[in-house]
């Protein structure tokens, strides 16, 4: 995810990687070249009665724009409510540790020992969602006893849960929690549950492909069949009218199937990996921890 202050507006219009221009060049280049070539020979279309009005275009861009404008709400929508999902996973994370922490009597090693196993959850579910491996974090964080049942489960995340749920019932049949307490600390382990099946409905949902496949094609065809509409009456000023009209429907497009799943590895999608990292950097805080890892800044390049 590129994050960034807002820049001179001479600079945006240079900008490159996040802008998803480099997706559509070859596309916008051959739109280009047709333009051009139309406008080259247009008085022998002209003569064969081959160039068209402007009068369709317009009534078609209309309806296209609206079609582009409900796919790119549809697709924020979906970006949007990740990110507010990992929001609560961040916030639930935090409320457990804290329970855990001040509402448990068990032994500071056992506690601590949970709280990496929150951490563990965290990773495994970035991992679960980016499609990689989570073996190195969950050995990393995991008791060397839950490895083994977590890391070679199909969702780990999900076990994850299941194996504190359990080290909590220890606690309360041990007595180091509260029966009415137990019952606050699985409210937030349901929430927690409740984030994952969120996350997992987004990445396991997409949109339709019979929807994206129309309005593809009705992109590509506008574009390639809009010199013939505007060369007899802009002339010379066809190439660049088309290619502006077409980078900006081209784009949207592109915009609106890189966001559509926000858990992906593109340039404007989800920074999992820096939403990872901050969480075990505050949950190792609240342990008192001081060998922090270093934060991830949710930056992947400079404005270029």
């Amino acid at each position: 995810m590129i994050v960034r202050p807002r820049s001179h507006w001479l600079r945006m219009l240079f900008a490159w990687r996040g802008s998803v221009v480099y997706r559509i060049v070859p596309q916008l280049a051959l739109v280009t070249l047709l333009a051009l070539a139309v406008t080259l020979v247009r008085q022998r279309l002209i003569a064969h009665g081959l160039l068209l009005t402007a009068v369709p275009f317009t009534l078609l861009g209309i309806t296209l724009a609206i079609f582009l404008g409900f796919r790119n709400t549809v697709s924020y929508d979906r970006y949007w409510e990740a990110r507010k999902l990992w929001g609560a996973v961040l916030n639930d994370s935090r409320s457990l540790t804290r329970q855990v922490l001040t509402l448990t009597s068990a032994a500071p090693d056992e506690r601590t020992r949970l709280v990496h196993g929150i951490i563990a959850f965290v990773q495994a579910l970035h991992h679960e969602l980016r499609r990689s491996d989570a073996s190195a974090d969950l050995t990393r964080l995991l008791a060397p006893e839950w490895q083994a049942r977590c890391s070679g489960a199909r969702f780990p995340s999900s076990m994850i849960l299941l194996t504190l749920a359990e080290e909590l019932q220890r606690w309360r049949a041990a007595g180091h929690i509260d029966a009415v307490l137990m019952i606050e600390l699985d409210r937030t382990l349901a929430r927690l549950t409740d984030s994952v099946g969120g996350c997992e409905r987004i990445a396991g949902t997409p949109i339709p492909f019979a929807y994206s496949v129309l309005l593809h094609r009705t992109i590509y065809l506008y574009s390639f069949l809009l010199p013939f509409g505007l060369v007899a009456t802009i002339g010379a000023m066809t190439p660049p009218i088309v290619a502006f009209i077409a980078y900006t429907f081209f784009a949207l497009e592109a915009l609106a199937e890189e966001i559509q799943d926000p858990f992906g590895t593109e340039p404007n999608d989800l920074a999992l990996e820096a939403m990872s990292r901050n969480i075990e950097i505050t949950l190792r805080e609240m342990l008192g921890e001081t060998a922090l890892p270093d934060a991830l800044p949710p930056v992947r390049d400079v404005l270029r």
